[in-house]
């Protein structure tokens, strides 16, 4: 939750990398420097020739060089562990409960939605924070409720839960320390679902329960299959 403009517009976080102009703007200036050969000298002539020259093989290979950054952006892209929703105001305690996984029970990589790539459609990031995630947290606060966005998140998160097989019980409904939103005005559809309580002594019980490194590899196992299968139709 969490996407107003305010949040989007500062793009703290870019989850992918674009690709290498390098090769392009050597083709650019030789296509130019064509185009002048009337004024060019019999040395740059000459300099120009050797470049022409060189084996297929030699070019290609260079082309490949160019393109290594982008290979390996995209090997670096990862399956996380968790993603919060979390109501725009509520991204500092957002940030608080990612740090508190992460580093007191590493659970980690994980993110929060305010932290999706910039100059993309809401519901694509939303997409993507979903399904590129074991486990979805909709951080339940007083905020919650006032945000329609959120409601729409966290139906979507449910759905998405019941249509998929592997992500049965993906959805983790959690009441944060600060600012928690009370049971009674907890959405129906949410208090089906046992939710985790911060402030509650069997915490690190119900995280530990939750979030099985066993369920994390299926669900990564899964959405690397999926991603092979989309790059294969793509490249066809």
């Amino acid at each position: 939750m969490g996407i107003g403009k305010s949040k989007i517009d500062s793009c703290p976080l870019s989850l992918s990398w674009g690709k290498s102009h390098s090769v392009d703007a050597r083709q650019g200036h030789n296509e130019s420097a064509s185009k002048n050969s009337e004024d060019i000298s019999l040395c740059d002539v000459a300099e120009r020739g050797k470049t022409t020259e060189e084996p297929p093989g030699k070019q290609e290979g260079a082309e490949r060089v160019a393109e290594m950054p982008e290979e390996d952006a995209e090997e670096e892209e990862v399956f996380l562990k968790f993603v919060i929703l979390h109501a725009e105001d509520d991204t500092g305690e957002a940030l608080r409960v990612q740090s508190l996984l992460q580093n007191d029970f590493g659970i980690k990589p994980g993110i929060i939605f305010a932290e999706m790539p910039c100059g993309r459609q809401h519901l694509q990031n939303l997409d993507d924070a979903v399904n590129g995630s074991a486990w979805t947290i909709l951080l339940l606060t007083e905020n919650f409720l006032r945000d329609t966005w959120c409601n729409f998140q966290f139906y979507t998160s449910l759905m998405n839960s019941v249509n998929r097989q592997h992500k049965y019980n993906s959805v983790i409904p959690m009441r944060p320390l600060n600012n928690p939103l009370p049971r009674e005005r907890t959405p129906f559809a949410l208090q089906t679902i046992n939710a985790l309580e911060e402030e509650s002594r069997g915490f690190p019980t119900q995280v530990e329960r939750i979030f099985q490194e066993s369920v994390y590899k299926t669900q990564q196992t899964i959405w690397k299959e999926t991603r092979n299968v989309v790059q294969r139709q793509f490249i066809a």
